[in-house]
């Protein structure tokens, strides 16, 4: 399913793992999880992996069990997020490395944290075994998170943006290859693995991709919530959209991602965007992260 080579991976990774259909097209980007050497967590984004995964194997006649089990994950995410989490599980979830995970018990049972989480800041992500918990796991840490001044929340839209976070099913869907969003690193070519959709990545990475996700920046008033793409212009020839926008604070300016084409997508290059309402704004294509 994935043209990363998960044999490297050793019991206590979490891998991300971009899976592709036999054309190369994302179907999703999960994090893999080695729990043993023969079994593995996916925890998948905003697309279907489960009877996609159980279509191969039973294709290929692979004798393995494929379940979607009782697992809820809690993000905590934050520079006080290690104090909070030390405080109430051991300090030894301090140990963890980035992209790794620990085991912690919580109520009698054995529970999975890894240092992971949709936020540039840092946290942590509890992998929660059993439903019937989750009212006392996020009591427990709501009220061990007072002193810390812990709120609850989402995914930051303005932190993601900035950050070149990517959203599935926004930046990336089936109509795009891991190459055109800079995860070309996660896709062996070589044809040392062997895996669906490989002649289709073989071929992308040889001849090379004809648009790459971009930031850009453009000026005005604070934009709305982007929830269909906004066209990118350079001259009178479109040349991307924007998928995920928003005004950032921090830099005073109107950010964006988005997929433009080769011969535009040099930071600096000058672009218009086209909002909802025919407002047209002035911009520039700039490097993720957004600085």
């Amino acid at each position: 399913m994935t043209p990363r080579n998960i044999a490297k991976a050793k019991i206590g990774d979490c891998f991300y793992v971009p899976i592709i259909d036999a054309k190369g097209g994302l179907i999703n980007d999960p994090v893999m999880l080695k729990l043993a050497e023969d079994q593995f967590w996916l925890s998948i984004a905003d697309s279907d992996v489960l009877l996609y995964a159980m279509g191969l194997a039973l294709g290929r006649g692979m004798d393995v069990d494929i379940i979607e089990p009782d697992i809820n994950t809690l993000s905590i995410q934050g520079p006080k997020a290690e104090d909070l989490l030390a405080s109430i599980f051991g300090e030894k979830i301090r140990d963890i490395g980035f992209f790794k995970y620990g085991w912690i018990e919580f109520k009698g049972t054995r529970q999975l944290m890894a240092r992971s989480g949709y936020s540039r800041q840092g946290g942590f992500e509890i992998y929660l075994q059993g439903g019937h918990l989750g009212s006392a796991l996020w009591d427990t840490i709501w009220e061990a998170g007072l002193p810390f001044n812990i709120s609850p929340g989402c995914p930051n839209l303005i932190e993601r943006i900035e950050g070149g976070l990517f959203s599935y099913g926004n930046e990336m869907t089936r109509e795009n290859n891991p190459f055109e969003i800079g995860h070309g690193k996660f896709c062996v070519v070589d044809g040392s693995i062997d895996y669906i959709g490989r002649a289709a990545l073989q071929k992308i990475a040889a001849e090379g991709v004809n648009r790459e996700i971009r930031g850009i920046t453009f000026g005005g008033d604070p934009c709305p919530t982007c929830s269909t793409p906004w066209p990118v212009f350079s001259a009178e020839r479109q040349v991307g959209q924007i998928t995920s926008g928003i005004w950032s604070p921090r830099l005073k300016k109107n950010i964006g991602q988005s997929m433009v084409d080769r011969d535009f997508w040099d930071p600096g290059q000058a672009v218009t965007v086209v909002l909802p309402n025919g407002n047209i704004r002035g911009g520039n294509v700039v490097a993720l992260p957004i600085r």
